[in-house]
């Protein structure tokens, strides 16, 4: 995709990764950026920061109704929709502890947001014949995230579904992509490390912590290449193919880790 004069819409816009792809659509050229987030006050600073072509609005991606009053606004305003980002994401830093609440706001968030955003979106993009669709699901949804049962089953849950999207919609002109970052520098990594969360302390640990200015820049080359799976950490596609060919070797050595790891 090239993202210029293209309409775009942002979830999770108001900071970190949304905030700099935001940032970074403009740079290319964007016609338009609605930056949403449930923090209205932070969007709007993220869209007073880009300039006329941006503004925000408040949503709640766990409301169905919203997000498709989003998308009607959109393309009543600009006509249409070429880009849709769902990039909205929840940690809960916890196991098979963490409570029903922790677990349902998880799935909503981290899942249940990109059904309805797709359910919102493809109609318009489909009348028209193309458009394309950016689920930010972490490089969680095809290895781990230790430490975080929720993130990791709704992750996965997250790439299965957007792999069902790019499977279905490919040949009527929908494209598809799944942004897999592993470790980036933002206020949800830095809360789990502050919290103690084991996998915020794996990934510090690790040393591969990108700004979201570096995830944005991978974006934008994966979405040039209208590539499915954009992993701004490299390493993660060869992680996934040991994880692949080898499950019982690449578990015994993520409980090494955390064995290094826990006091």
């Amino acid at each position: 995709m090239n993202l210029t004069d293209r309409i775009v819409v942002i979830t999770g816009g108001a900071g970190g990764i949304g905030a700099a792809l935001s940032r970074r659509f403009a740079a290319e050229g964007a016609a338009a950026i609605v930056v949403a987030d449930l923090n209205a006050e932070a969007a709007d600073a993220v869209a007073e920061g880009i300039g006329p072509v941006a503004h925000a609005i408040a949503l709640d991606v766990t409301d169905e109704e919203q997000v498709r009053d989003l998308v009607a606004d959109t393309e009543e305003r600009y006509g249409r929709i070429d880009l849709f980002c769902a990039n909205a994401g929840v940690t809960t830093g916890g196991g098979v502890e963490v409570d029903d609440a922790g677990w349902d706001r998880a799935w909503r968030v981290n899942v249940l947001a990109h059904v309805y955003s797709a359910r919102a979106v493809l109609p318009g993009m489909l009348a028209r014949g193309g458009g394309h669709l950016l689920h930010t699901c972490s490089a969680a949804g095809v290895l781990t995230a230790v430490g975080d049962a929720a993130y990791t089953a709704t992750k996965h849950a997250s790439v299965g579904f957007a792999e069902w999207l790019a499977i279905t919609y490919r040949d009527r002109g929908i494209r598809v992509s799944a942004l897999c970052p592993q470790g980036v520098d933002t206020p949800m990594l830095a809360d789990g490390i502050a919290e103690g969360h084991l996998g915020a302390r794996v990934i510090a640990a690790s040393g591969a912590v990108l700004t979201p200015d570096q995830v944005a820049d991978a974006a934008i080359a994966g979405l040039a290449e209208e590539r499915f799976l954009i992993l701004p950490h490299p390493e993660v596609a060869d992680y996934a193919r040991r994880r692949a060919e080898d499950p019982d070797g690449w578990q015994a050595g993520m409980r090494k880790l955390i064995r290094r790891l826990t006091p």
